[in-house]
């Protein structure tokens, strides 16, 4: 009988570095508190320890990159896919050990997790040893490279047999499964959904044990609108649902959904604004498909092709003759995570966001299809491509879980891969169509948009960093045997030399402009400089698109006749291509056809769509812009750094548009959110029709059915609602201490919200140290080296932790419990007046159009604190300029309290102690 062998570490100590404290553990010895410029000296001089999140230490003691055995690294390698808070304490938990108390108690965790992690491959070298095997073979070029737990892993993976020559990464994407062509897609039937049978499903789903919510019932009861048969041609059945929070929506609409589904062979896209919710909606269809095989066929999570790792990426990185070491360890973890994934989504899926902290975007998320380069099925992996498996499933599944851009996106391009638009909609998150609409519907002549395109069209020209294969690579085998695609092919290339190419911001910057992209681009830019205010600031500019300054239209002109000329050989291509489909018929193989098609589609899309609205936008510089849109020319800076510079249109009002191409085509739509209606709107009727405003649903000849289901939730007793009047907002020494002293009272659990990232940045450098003191752990975003997701997760996994952030980051929390029992607002989160935000409150009712925005903002800030019966919390505004009738945003049996910065530190102290 094999055992498991002693797991023995080598001497390094372990090393826990907070904001202020660092502690150094060795292995036999006493725990030491360092200061910063000893534990500097002591990482910088070879100490190799061992750590949790090296990228993040090495911030806060602003070192460069030094030697160490990185926990989420060996963690990585140990468990890939499987979700961990990248965390001593967290990591603890996911392998159930004992979690550390404090943070020297921190240090000696990371001992036993290296072991714990260890161990469990020492024990899978003894009951699957040829899957050992497979690892080590990974392990060693690990270890080839450099990798500080190489020798660790493979000694533990126990391969004997594996050559010390081996060094290359293995080709781990030939063990992957193809994917099996399905039956052609049928239309779903028309039968309806009665009550009863919902109210009867979301029961089964529940399980006896459940209690029994009235109010969920009749949230139920709303839903089954949505999926009745339609009537009348593009006359939808649009259902408008607001569900206070702990109604129970979630599963209140999957139990009418699913039955629509199964009854009629169809499927649901429920549609939402955020990766929470996304992964909340995973957690939850596991109930109704407690069996993962039946879930994996019945659930698809659907995002577009950006999202997901391209294996021919993966594999082209991996065969590079010259990889530094860091490329070869970095590019071994994903591989040893594409033998794990469930579906190979990097964005959001199972695939550790804490990685792309941890070695950067380029071999991590860069190797994700983002310039739409698929060359379908010309390319090897092409019935192993994790897209296409997803596709495949979403034709089949009963319900396919995507977000707002992309479900609006594939809707105005006439359906997406899966071949045909869905019938039914549920749109979770409602509160939020309104900015995704914005952001999809949106045109930017830009050069960030103009350089992405000739890369899709030319490829890569200099970088041999980047795969970027151009159209011709794409398409050469196709078009080689055919005289006129090929002829129109390098037209296209030829006219194509006009867009800009690397190095085009710096050129346009210092006027060393090339073609006409690039000029037009330069007389933009000094057009914005010269009548922006801010010019001389970090932050991003814009103006108004007239006057111009002299030369810009002259260039504005030569653009346009480029583009015509780039236009017409596109479409000729396209056709070339639709030819060929037809007189080839017969002899091409399904792969060829598909390629083909893809090929027309993404010419369509990629590049004759922009370019159409290129033209029109310039075409419109010389007369009045179509009242419709709102026009301006900007400059985005990223910490004083230009990153684009262009000519931007949004609709005035996305949601006409949205009502156009996506509900109007639908049979039935559900809209559901806690925050669909403004408060301060005594008149019902008016609260719904501006909520169909914002939601789009006003545009629709049809009308549509409304509901609103009030929270079970005792908000009086259960919340407090204070505006400090003793803090200057302006005094970023009194916002801190107010931030400081309210942190305290609550022990934690408290998420501090900012309008402005310098504001943030600045409280968290004056408070952090003190709060490390007293016990608080702090995280800030746009501080801290991890992404906000990432930041989210620990902040829920740790009830006394504190979490500084932006006023977007309330989009993405829901927290039950002690988490979160304190949000502050620095002040009052008045809308940013930019050219955009300033034509659509003049034309949707001006001031009390800003005051609508604040208060829904409010609303769903303050719906955050509660989230279950036992739930208890405490919503701060440090703005003594609160207008009082921005109160209605909270309910009308909750008391604002405007009081001094002592009376709230009291107030959150005695009722939060409270907690049970």
């Amino acid at each position: 009988m094999n055992t498991i062998p002693e797991i023995s570490l080598p001497d390094h100590p372990a090393v826990i570095v907070g904001v202020r404290r660092i502690y150094w553990l060795r292995t036999n010895g006493a725990p030491e508190s360092l200061d910063r410029e000893d534990a500097v000296a002591r990482l910088t001089g070879g100490a190799c320890p061992f750590v949790c999140h090296a990228r993040l230490m090495e911030r806060r003691l602003a070192i460069e990159p030094f030697m160490a055995f990185d926990i989420l690294e060996l963690y990585a390698f140990v468990r890939p896919a499987r979700f961990t808070i990248p965390t001593p304490k967290g990591i603890s938990e996911s392998l159930g050990l004992t979690l550390p108390g404090s943070i020297d108690a921190e240090a000696t965790a990371l001992l036993k997790i290296a072991k714990g992690l260890l161990g469990e491959l020492a024990l899978l070298a003894v009951q699957q040893p040829e899957r050992a095997l497979r690892l080590a073979e990974l392990a060693l070029s690990m270890k080839c490279a450099g990798w500080t737990w190489g020798t660790l892993v493979f000694d533990v993976l126990g391969a004997p047999n594996v050559p010390d020559t081996f060094s290359e990464i293995p080709r781990v994407w030939l063990q992957l499964p193809e994917w099996e062509d399905e039956n052609d897609i049928v239309f779903p039937g028309h039968n309806a959904v009665d009550g009863k049978a919902a109210r009867i499903r979301l029961e089964e789903i529940l399980g006896p044990a459940s209690e029994n919510r009235a109010g969920q019932h009749d949230y139920v009861e709303t839903c089954v609108n949505a999926f009745a048969p339609r009537n009348r041609y593009e006359v939808p059945n649009m259902v408008l649902a607001e569900a206070g929070t702990g109604i129970g929506k979630t599963l209140g609409y999957i139990a009418p959904a699913s039955l629509w589904a199964e009854r009629n062979g169809g499927a649901v896209w429920i549609s939402t604004y955020t990766r929470n919710l996304q992964r909340q909606l995973d957690a939850e269809l596991s109930r109704l498909f407690p069996m993962p095989a039946e879930k994996k066929a019945r659930v698809v999570i659907r995002k577009g092709r950006e999202n997901y790792i391209c294996l021919l990426n993966l594999a082209d990185a991996s065969a590079r003759t010259v990889l530094t070491n860091k490329d070869t360890i970095v590019l071994s973890l994903i591989a040893r995570w594409v033998l794990e994934t469930r579906d190979g989504d990097m964005v959001g899926g199972d695939f550790p966001a804490w990685l792309i902290d941890i070695f950067g975007m380029r071999l991590t998320i860069g190797l994700t299809d983002t310039r739409g380069e698929c060359i379908y099925s010309a390319c090897e992996h092409y019935r192993r491509c994790f897209v296409e498996h997803t596709v495949r499933r979403s034709k089949q599944a009963d319900l396919v879980v995507a977000n707002h851009a992309l479900v609006m996106v594939q809707a105005a391009r006439g359906g997406g891969e899966e071949g045909v638009l869905p019938t039914r909609y549920v749109f979770d998150e409602g509160h939020q169509i309104f900015d995704a609409a914005d952001n999809a519907f949106a045109a930017h002549l830009s050069g960030r948009e103009a350089a992405d395109l000739r890369r899709w069209i030319i490829g890569a020209e200099k970088s041999a960093r980047h795969r970027a294969r151009g159209l011709r690579a794409r398409a050469l085998d196709i078009v080689v045997h055919n005289e006129e695609a090929a002829h129109n092919l390098e037209q296209v290339l030829i006219a194509a030399r006009f867009l800009p190419t690397s190095g085009w911001i710096d050129r346009v910057a210092n006027g060393n402009v090339i073609g006409s992209t690039e000029t037009f681009l330069a007389f933009l830019r000094q057009q914005v400089f010269a009548r922006d205010p801010n010019a001389d600031t970090a932050y991003s500019l814009e103006t108004e698109t007239m006057p111009f300054v002299p030369g810009l239209l002259n260039a504005a002109n030569e653009l346009g006749v480029d583009l015509i000329k780039l236009e017409k050989p596109l479409y000729t291509l396209a056709n070339s291509f639709a030819k060929i489909l037809d007189k080839e018929a017969a002899d091409l193989d399904t792969g060829n056809r598909t390629r083909i098609e893809g090929f027309i589609r993404g010419i369509e899309q990629r590049a004759l769509q922009p370019i159409s609205a290129w033209k029109e936008m310039l075409a419109c510089l010389k007369n009045d812009p179509p009242t419709e849109f709102v026009d301006w020319f900007g400059v985005e800076r990223v910490n004083t750094l230009e990153s684009d510079v262009g000519y931007r249109r949004h609709w005035l009002d996305p949601t006409r548009h949205l009502a156009e191409v996506v509900y109007t085509p639908a049979h039935g739509v559900l809209i559901t959110s806690a925050t669909l209606r403004d408060s301060a709107e005594g008149d019902q009727e008016a609260a719904w029709r501006n909520a169909g405003h914002r939601t789009g649903t006003n545009h629709l000849t049809s009308s549509t059915m409304k509901a609103s289901h009030l929270s079970p939730f005792d908000y009086s007793a259960q919340t407090r609602v204070l505006i400090i009047t003793d803090v200057k907002r302006e005094n970023i020494d009194q916002v801190s201490a107010a931030y400081r002293e309210l942190f305290l009272a609550s022990g934690g659990g408290a998420l501090g919200l900012f309008t402005a990232i310098h504001r943030l940045r600045a409280v968290y450098e004056r408070i952090a140290d003190e709060l490390e003191d007293s016990g608080l752990s702090v995280l800030a975003q746009h501080v801290d080296v991890m992404d906000t997701g990432t930041l989210i997760d620990i902040f829920r996994a740790e009830d006394d932790t504190c979490l500084l952030g932006t006023d977007a980051v309330r989009d993405g929390i829901d927290i039950p419990g002690k988490s979160l029992r304190l949000i502050i607002f620095d002040r009052v989160p008045w809308p940013r007046p930019t050219i955009l935000h300033k034509a659509r409150k003049s034309a949707f009712g001006g001031q009390a159009y800003d005051e609508a925005l604040v208060r829904l903002k409010l609303k769903q800030a303050y719906g955050r604190l509660l989230r279950r019966k036992s739930d208890r919390g405490i919503f701060v505004l440090l703005d003594r300029a609160v207008p009082s009738r921005l109160a209605t945003a909270f309910p009308n049996n909750v008391e604002v309290m405007r009081i001094g910065l002592a009376d709230a530190v009291n107030q959150v102290r005695n009722f939060l102690s409270e907690y049970d």
